[in-house]
C-alpha cells in the first residue's frame, strides 16, 4: 500500500479524484492500492525559548536571551492558550497509525510544490514513522485529474528534493532565531510589543523611509524652456533638456532668445511598420501588480483567489516567481491551446525563447490556465477577474494574429543648438491587444515631412521639483523582488530585459519570496505598522515607532543584511554551504545586538530597558524609571511632570547619561545633537529647577 500525505484536505480530494474510486474514512481516503491522508498546513512548529530553557517566570525575560539551540526541536502546534489543538492532534494520530500499518511500504510527500510544502510533510513523517519505509515525492504543477494521474506515474525518490528541504529548514531556523530573540529583546527594551523579523523589518522600513522622504520634502523651483506653437494647424510641443535653477531665470530667458533666433527644421522622419509583442506570462507578483493597479485588489485577496482557482484545478501553481515556461511543458501547453481554439480564441503554439526558457525558472513555471475551463456562473465576480486576467495574458502570448503598428520618429533641429525627437505609435492591426491590455505613452504626431519649418517660441517655464511617490502594490512588489534596482515604471514589458531581475531572484537578493511576501505584508498591516489605502502603502504611527526604536537600539535589519541571509539560503539550496553554516551566519548577526561594545558617555546611546531605575526625581523624590518615550517620574499620577526626554535634538539620551544627570545635576559632554537647521553640535545637559537645559560652557 502507498500512503500519500497531502498538504491540505482540498489537495487530498483532488488527488483522490485523479486516482479514481476511493472510499472515505475519518481523516483519509482508501482503495486497494492507495491511502490518501492530509495535514492542515503546518502540524508542527518550532519549540519556544522556554522549551529549551525552562523557567518559572512566565514573562519574557533577558535571563534566557539570546537563545541559540544546539538542536532545533519541533512540537505539535498549540493554540492561543498554549495547548495542543485537538483537531491537529487527532489528525496526526491518524497519520501515525496509517504510516505504521504493516501493509504500507511506501510513503508519498504531496506537500505543495515549494520549500515550505516540502518540510511540512517531511516533519510529519519524521515524527510519525517508527521504521524506515520507501519515501517518494508527488510534484504537482496543477491539480487537474490528468496532471495527478501523470505525476503518480513519474514520482521521484524524496532524496532528490533534499536541497529544497535543506533550504526550507534553514529558512525556518533562521527566521525563528531572528524573530524570537530580537522580538523579545526589542520588546523588553521598549516596553511595547515590537515584532522583529528578518523580512518584515526591511519591508516596513522601505515604506517608512519613503514616507519620511515625502514628509520632509521641500519643493524647489527651477526653469525649463519649452515651445508650444501651431504649425500647419497643429500644435507642436518641444521641450528642451536644459534646466536652470530658480536664480538663473535670466540665463533661461537668454537661451530662449537664442533658440528663437534660429530656425526649427525637420531633419528626418522615419516611418516603419513593426510587430508589437505582448507582455510575458504572469508570475504571482506581476499578476498582483496588475490586479492592485487596475482593480485596487490587495495582495492577500488576489493570492487567496489564485490559490482557490489552483485548488479547483483551473490555474497552475500560484506561488511562482517566473514569467516563463519549462521546455518540458510544450505538450501540455499544446493541449491547452487546442482546447482554447474550440472556444473561438485565435491561438496557436509558439516555440519561442521569450516563452520557453529553462534558465529563468527556479522551481515553477509562469501562471497559466489549465485545460479545465470554469463556467463563469460558478465563480464570484473577483474570481472571474483574476481568472480572465491570467487567461487573457495566455491568449495574448499565443495569439495567432500579430499586433502590427506603425512607428514614427521625427527629429527637429533648432539650428545647431539642440535636436528634438518626437515619437509616436499607431496600431494598424490589433492582434493580441484584442485580448490583453496595452498602454502607449506615445503621442499622435503632427503631419510633418523632412525639410519642413516648424514655428517656435521658446519661453522659460517655471516648474517645481516633486517628492517621490508613496509605494503602491506594484512599486513595492518590484522593490522587494530586486531591492538594488532602481524602480522604473513600465507601461508594457514586452521589450524589458529581465536578466538582472532573475539573477537577483536566483542569488537570493529578493526580500521575501513569492510564497511568503504576501503573508509578511499582511502581518505588518495586522500589527498596525502599515496600511493599504486603495493601492497605496502608508506608514502608521506604530510603524514609525518600530523603525525609530530599532534605530535607537542599533538593530540594523535593512535590505543589505536581509539579502545577505537570502543569498546564504540559496547557497544551502545549491549545496554550497550547510544548514549549520547559514545558521551560524544568523547567530553572528544576532550576537552583535546582544554584545555591543560599551561606548564612552559622550558617544553612549544605550537607553536601557523598560522599567529600569534611573534615580530620584528632583521635584518630588519618587523613583524615575525608563518608560516608552522618556525617563519619567513614577509620581506622575500625583501630578509630578518631571521627565528626561528619551531623544533630544535627534540624539538618544543614554541611560547612563540620564543617571548622571539625576545624580550630579549634569552630564558630561554629549556628541551628536542636531540643531533645527541640521547642524551637529556637542553640549552638556544640566538640571535647573527640574528643567533640562543645554550647557555650552
Amino acid at each position: 500500500m502507498i500512503v500519500i500525505i497531502a498538504e491540505k484536505p482540498s489537495l487530498a480530494r483532488n488527488i483522490a479524484a485523479g486516482i479514481g474510486t476511493m472510499k472515505k474514512y475519518n481523516g483519509y481516503f482508501e482503495n486497494e492500492e492507495y491511502i490518501i491522508t492530509w495535514v492542515f498546513g503546518h502540524l508542527f512548529s518550532l519549540c519556544d525559548i522556554e522549551d529549551y530553557n525552562p523557567t518559572e517566570e512566565k514573562k519574557w525575560t533577558m535571563n534566557n536571551l539570546p537563545c541559540f539551540p544546539n538542536e532545533f526541536k519541533f512540537k505539535l502546534k498549540q493554540n492561543a492558550n498554549k495547548q495542543v489543538d485537538i483537531g491537529i492532534e487527532r489528525q496526526f494520530n491518524i497519520i501515525k497509525t496509517l504510516l505504521n500499518r504493516d501493509d504500507v511500504d511506501t510513503i508519498v510527500n504531496a506537500g505543495d510544490a515549494d520549500r515550505e510544502g516540502e518540510i511540512i510533510v517531511r516533519l510529519c513523517v519524521i515524527n510519525a514513522l517508527e521504521t524506515p519505509k520507501k519515501f517518494l515525492r508527488l510534484w504537482l504543477p496543477d491539480q487537474t485529474p490528468e496532471t495527478v494521474k501523470d505525476a503518480l506515474k513519474s514520482m521521484k525518490d524524496e532524496s532528490e528534493y533534499e536541497s529544497l528541504a535543506n533550504e526550507g529548514f534553514a529558512r525556518t531556523y533562521i527566521d525563528w532565531l531572528y524573530g524570537v530573540n530580537l522580538t523579545r529583546y526589542a520588546t523588553l527594551k521598549s516596553g511595547t510589543l515590537l515584532r522583529v523579523g528578518r523580512v518584515i523589518i526591511p519591508i516596513v522600513k522601505a515604506i517608512y523611509d519613503r514616507d519620511m522622504q515625502i514628509k520632509n520634502f521641500v519643493s524647489d523651483i527651477y526653469y525649463g524652456i519649452s515651445s508650444k506653437e501651431i504649425t500647419n494647424g497643429e500644435e507642436i510641443e518641444l521641450n528642451s533638456k536644459e534646466k536652470f535653477d530658480k536664480e538663473k531665470f535670466n540665463k533661461a530667458k537668454q537661451l530662449c532668445d537664442k533658440y528663437n533666433n534660429e530656425k526649427a527644421i525637420v531633419i528626418s522622419k522615419k516611418v516603419k511598420k513593426d510587430t508589437l509583442n505582448p507582455g510575458k506570462l504572469y508570475s504571482l507578483s506581476k499578476l498582483q501588480n496588475f490586479l492592485g493597479k487596475k482593480y485596487k485588489m490587495p495582495m492577500d485577496k488576489s493570492l487567496a483567489i489564485v490559490q482557490k482557482l489552483y485548488e479547483e484545478g483551473y490555474l497552475t501553481y500560484p506561488r511562482t516567481n517566473s514569467e516563463y515556461l519549462a521546455t518540458t511543458e510544450k505538450a501540455k501547453i499544446k493541449k491547452i491551446i487546442d482546447n482554447l481554439s474550440t472556444m473561438n480564441y485565435r491561438v496557436e503554439f509558439k516555440d519561442k525563447k521569450t516563452i520557453f526558457d529553462d534558465s529563468k525558472i527556479e522551481s515553477h513555471s509562469a501562471l497559466t490556465p489549465t485545460y479545465k475551463i470554469p463556467k463563469s456562473k460558478n465563480l464570484t465576480e473577483d474570481e472571474v477577474i483574476v481568472y480572465t486576467t491570467v487567461l487573457r495574458r495566455f491568449v495574448a502570448v499565443f495569439c495567432s494574429e500579430e499586433c502590427l503598428v506603425e512607428k514614427t520618429e521625427i527629429k527637429i533641429g533648432v539650428g545647431d543648438l539642440e535636436e528634438f525627437t518626437l515619437k509616436g505609435t499607431v496600431i494598424i492591426e490589433k492582434g493580441w491587444t484584442k485580448y490583453d491590455n496595452y498602454t502607449s505613452k506615445d503621442k499622435i504626431l503632427p503631419n510633418l515631412k523632412k525639410g519642413d519649418e516648424v514655428n517656435i517660441d521658446f519661453k522659460p517655464i517655471e516648474k517645481k521639483t516633486i517628492p517621490p511617490k508613496h509605494y503602491t502594490i506594484e512599486t513595492l512588489n518590484n522593490y522587494l523582488k530586486n531591492p538594488f534596482k532602481e524602480d522604473k515604471a513600465k507601461l508594457n514589458d514586452e521589450e524589458d530585459d529581465d536578466t538582472e531581475d532573475y539573477k537577483a531572484i536566483f542569488e537570493g537578493l529578493e526580500l521575501g519570496t513569492e510564497a511568503t511576501r504576501t503573508g509578511i505584508i499582511e502581518n505588518a498591516k495586522k500589527s498596525g505598522y502599515i496600511e493599504l489605502k486603495k493601492d497605496v502603502y502608508l506608514i502608521l504611527p506604530k510603524g514609525e515607532y518600530l523603525i525609530e526604536s530599532l534605530s535607537q537600539m542599533q538593530i540594523t535589519m535593512d535590505k543589505y543584511k536581509t539579502s545577505e541571509m537570502g543569498k546564504a539560503l540559496k547557497k544551502v539550496f545549491h549545496n554550497e554551504i550547510s544548514i549549520d553554516d547559514s545558521v551560524k551566519l544568523a547567530i553572528n548577526e544576532i550576537n552583535e545586538v546582544f554584545n555591543k561594545k560599551e561606548l564612552p558617555l559622550e558617544k553612549d546611546i544605550d537607553n536601557g530597558f523598560y522599567g529600569d531605575y534611573i534615580g530620584k526625581c528632583p521635584l518630588c523624590g519618587k523613583d524615575v524609571i525608563k518608560n516608552k518615550f522618556a525617563y519619567g517620574c513614577t509620581g506622575y499620577k500625583e501630578g509630578c511632570k518631571f521627565k528626561i526626554s528619551g531623544v533630544i535634538c535627534k540624539r538618544v539620551i543614554s541611560k547612563n547619561n540620564a543617571i548622571s544627570l539625576l545624580n550630579t545635576g549634569k552630564t558630561s559632554k554629549i556628541e551628536g545633537f542636531i540643531s533645527k537647521n541640521g547642524k551637529p553640535f556637542t553640549a552638556t545637559l544640566k538640571l535647573n529647577n527640574g528643567n533640562i537645559e543645554f550647557d555650552f560652557n
